[in-house]
């Protein structure tokens, strides 16, 4: 099959024509707002842990699963959406994802014990697992290059706020109204925004046969979703003691993993692959992805790391938790855009290299966190790392997502989002056990609970710390996307 044959159907939209500027607006804003709300629930569930525990009368370890059950469904679901993307339409793929997202989201409101929660978390993350990648599909299939910098810092509003604020709005719902109410904040504004979108969203692609290898949609789930309950029973502590002891399925995951490749590369040739790893042919591609999955380890192992410090080791509440993150992230939100419009005029070396080289250097500073240290240094230090991520996850979507064939796009993105889902849980499970064995360490030494916990928690950002060396190597590799479509390889 050629690209030119392989193009039919993007090509006919004619996507960038200016007549098609406003429509191309509504649909990329609907976008941006239902993935806001969707990434939203994501976070705003984060502080709600003990108070389901005291009201549904759970464990801690059977409370978690509303977490681990949500991100291995994600696991499974997003490497399936490459082959969707191409098969169905942007209305209909809209349509599928926000009303399983909603229809999710009122089994939880309506949720009478945790079996059920966990299912409506599980149906959530379906629809949450299509947006991200039907979003940065429709960019790049709308977006002129020269423009897409700006659009992707729009994108990155949507990854740095809703985080941000989903905790501050978690701990105000629960200080003053039962838990269920942070669904029913949630279900209006995935209702209004399916009404918007059945409304208001066009079309905006055009379908094309893709053949579905059922042989890899199962190996894909085993390989995705064993290494991601692997790494999160890791970090949820269960490694110990478990029924299923965490390296098994992370063994079982490596293993099917490499057999799940071998032939997605076989069926490239064939242009069968659910996930086509030709993708990874261009290198430029590749080093903004392995960038992307250096910077989601230390992204997100601090973020579990960060309330565990400042509640357990600072005594404070979740609510001034979520007050301490929230100007980190809403200034990274606004600063979203602005990088946006500098890397469409610099490129992203340049943004990059400062980004990760700030990133890198909050991680160095948390290793010296104590019970001592004082609220406004975190709250400093957690602003900084916010700027420096401004300035890394734009540069990197949009360098990564540009440097593929318009045919990939749907496959690049998919991938990019699996490599998220599996680094961030890598980097919970990394840090979480770093931080464990240390503070283990330290009690049997002869520390105070929190001065070992502390200790832990140290040991945990300087394992964060070490890694993000790594990530401001990697950045130096990452160039400008060339000019013009990039040619498909590996024919």
């Amino acid at each position: 099959m050629t690209l030119d044959a392989t193009m039919d159907g993007i090509g006919d939209i004619a996507p960038h024509h200016p007549d098609n500027a406003a429509r191309n607006r509504l649909v990329i804003g609907i976008l941006l707002v239902s993935t806001f709300v969707v990434f939203l629930n994501e976070t705003i569930m984060s502080v709600a842990i003990p108070h389901l525990m005291n009201d549904l009368g759970v464990t801690a370890s059977a409370a978690q699963w509303l977490t681990t059950a949500f991100l291995l469904t994600m696991a499974v679901v997003i490497p399936v959406t490459g082959f969707l993307l191409q098969r169905m339409n942007t209305r209909p793929m809209f349509m599928i994802a926000m009303s399983v997202f909603s229809l999710g989201t009122l089994a939880c409101a309506l949720a009478p014990g945790l079996e059920l929660l966990i299912a409506g978390r599980v149906v959530q993350a379906v629809g949450t697992a299509i947006m991200m990648p039907l979003l940065m599909t429709t960019v790049m299939t709308l977006v002129p290059a020269e423009g897409r910098g700006k659009t992707m810092g729009n994108i990155s509003i949507v990854m740095s706020v809703a985080p941000a604020v989903g905790p501050t709005i978690g701990g105000f719902i629960l200080a003053h109204y039962d838990w269920r109410f942070m669904f029913f904040f949630t279900l209006p504004i995935a209702l209004g925004t399916l009404v918007l979108g059945a409304l208001r969203i066009r079309n905006v692609s055009s379908p094309r046969f893709a053949p579905l290898d059922i042989l890899s949609v199962i190996l894909s789930a085993i390989a995705f979703g064993g290494l991601v309950y692997g790494l999160s029973s890791l970090g949820e502590g269960a490694g110990h003691g478990a029924v299923i002891p965490a390296w098994l399925p992370i063994v079982v995951g490596l293993v099917v993993m490499s057999i799940f490749i071998a032939r997605q590369f076989g069926l490239a040739r064939q242009d069968k692959a659910l996930l086509d790893l030709r993708t990874l042919g261009h290198r430029n591609y590749t080093m903004a992805l392995i960038t992307m999955a250096i910077a989601m380890v230390a992204l997100l192992g601090s973020s579990i790391l960060l309330p565990i410090y400042t509640q357990n080791v600072l005594g404070l509440g979740t609510l001034q938790t979520g007050m301490i993150l929230l100007p980190g992230g809403l200034l990274m939100g606004f600063l979203g855009p602005v990088v946006g419009r500098l890397f469409d005029r610099v490129g992203p070396r340049p943004l990059l290299v400062p980004g990760v080289v700030a990133v890198s250097a909050v991680m160095w500073a948390l290793t010296l966190v104590s019970p001592q240290t004082p609220v406004w240094a975190v709250v400093v230090g957690h602003v900084v790392l916010s700027v420096g991520l401004a300035f890394t996850f734009t540069p990197l979507f949009t360098s990564s997502m540009s440097s593929v064939p318009a045919p990939l796009y749907s496959h690049a993105s998919a991938i990019l989002g699996s490599v998220q889902q599996v680094a961030g849980a890598a980097g919970i499970a990394l840090f979480v056990a770093v931080m464990s064995l240390r503070s283990a360490a330290a009690a049997s030494e002869g520390l105070e609970g929190v001065e070992a916990l502390a200790a832990g928690i140290r040991s945990g950002f300087l394992c964060g710390a070490i890694i993000s060396l790594l990530m401001v190597v990697a950045a130096f590799f990452v160039r400008r996307p060339a000019e013009g479509a990039p040619r498909m390889s590996g024919h």
